[in-house]
């Protein structure tokens, strides 16, 4: 699975894509919005890890999302 987090403009906020293996999108949220319906991606129990990854993430760039089992 992959992240990225793309940066709003004027009154759009920022948001987070998550894509799968083949880079399609499979979830999108404002970035600011806590985290929830996570078991829909295979996260669920993982919100504090991928809270952390949100707010360390640069604008723009993919990386594959990693937050151990």
């Amino acid at each position: 699975m992959y992240i990225i987090k793309v940066k709003g403009k004027a009154k759009i906020p920022d948001y987070i894509q998550l894509r799968d293996e083949n880079f399609v999108l499979i979830a999108y949220f404002r970035a600011d919005r806590p985290l929830k319906d996570l078991h829909r991606y295979g996260l669920e129990g993982k919100e504090v890890p991928l809270a952390s990854v949100i707010e360390q993430l640069e604008f723009g760039k993919l990386q594959k999302l990693t937050l151990g089992s």
